[in-house]
């Protein structure tokens, strides 16, 4: 998926090579729009928005893959297979697409509790009364936290359907290089680069642990309940923060001495990212080509209606 000025791509190959598009116009409400605007806010905002979009996209993905897993049967039974699958897609279509959004959305927050809570209920109940320096049992959380991320990425991306999304992960970031590099979008150019990319989400999530830890050491606690709502409460701060510290890290990458502020971020790519096949490329290729083509399209429009104004 690529997300352009006005527009969201997606692009998906189906077993008989055709590449289908998902395009989805970035329309945003005016309150929403001014709420981006603020400091803190504008992450959590922002970040509430991806979850809900790219879960829209990766529901059309799956879409597509277990359309082709059932083509030999629809071929079998055409007339069976075929009335109902339109039916559906003409009737269903909005309501799914809202539903699959709330469900990303709400995936977000259930996995960012789960990975926000349970390293405090295990570094609370292993090193309860070890110690009563509140910093030095943040930070215990914060490496608890890390290895249990790091555990949890190793192990789905084993898994095969898993490990075909992170390889076009590693293709966006890919071909995304080689545009900044002003390069021609060929497969042969594109898999020159590395899959690793400066401005990836991968780094926010090493960020909210980094920023977790530092905000959490302000606060006290007596009781393990107690240190369980107060991260629940501070969750949304947490998140905002992270997103301005990654908007400040994105800043300082072409500055040598400063960049390593990033370097976390990329490390964790080394597991979200795999180097993908030159048909996962050209696939990439295309979505993106379309996104700009797509965006080029709407921006001529937009001026032509201010211009006939």
């Amino acid at each position: 998926m690529f997300a352009g000025q006005h527009v969201n791509v997606t692009a998906v190959r189906r077993k008989n090579n055709e590449i289908v598009y998902y395009e989805v116009p970035r329309t945003t409400k005016p309150w929403v729009q001014k709420l981006k605007k603020i400091p803190l806010l504008r992450g959590v905002v922002g970040i509430i928005e991806s979850s809900a979009k790219g879960s829209q996209h990766l529901n059309f993905s799956f879409e597509a893959y277990a359309e082709d897993e059932t083509e030999e049967e629809a071929k079998n039974n055409p007339e069976k297979a075929k009335q109902p699958k339109e039916k559906e897609k003409s009737g269903l279509s909005l309501s799914m697409i809202f539903g699959v959004a709330i469900a990303g959305i709400i995936s977000f927050i259930f996995g960012k509790l789960v990975f926000t809570l349970t390293p405090a209920i295990v570094e609370e109940f292993l090193f309860q009364n070890a110690f009563d320096n509140v910093v030095l049992h943040n930070l215990i959380e914060g490496i608890i936290k890390i290895l249990f991320l790091l555990i949890y990425l190793y192990v789905i991306s084993m898994t095969p359907i898993i490990k075909r999304l992170f390889q076009y992960h590693g293709a966006e970031h890919k071909v995304i290089s080689a545009y900044e590099s002003g390069l021609e979008l060929t497969v042969k150019n594109v898999q020159k680069f590395n899959t690793l990319h400066y401005r990836c989400g991968s780094s926010f999530i090493v960020l909210s642990v980094i920023i977790g830890v530092i905000i959490y050491s302000f606060f006290q606690w007596d009781s393990l309940w107690e240190r369980v709502y107060i991260r629940i409460l501070l969750l949304p701060v947490v998140l905002g923060a992270s997103y301005e510290a990654l908007r400040f890290t994105n800043l300082l990458r072409d500055t040598p001495v400063l960049r390593v502020l990033g370097y976390p971020g990329l490390w964790l790519q080394k597991l979200t990212t795999k180097e993908p096949t030159d048909e996962q490329v050209e696939v990439s290729i295309a979505s993106f080509n379309r996104m700009r083509e797509l965006d080029s399209q709407i921006a001529a429009q937009v001026v032509s209606k201010r211009s006939a104004s």
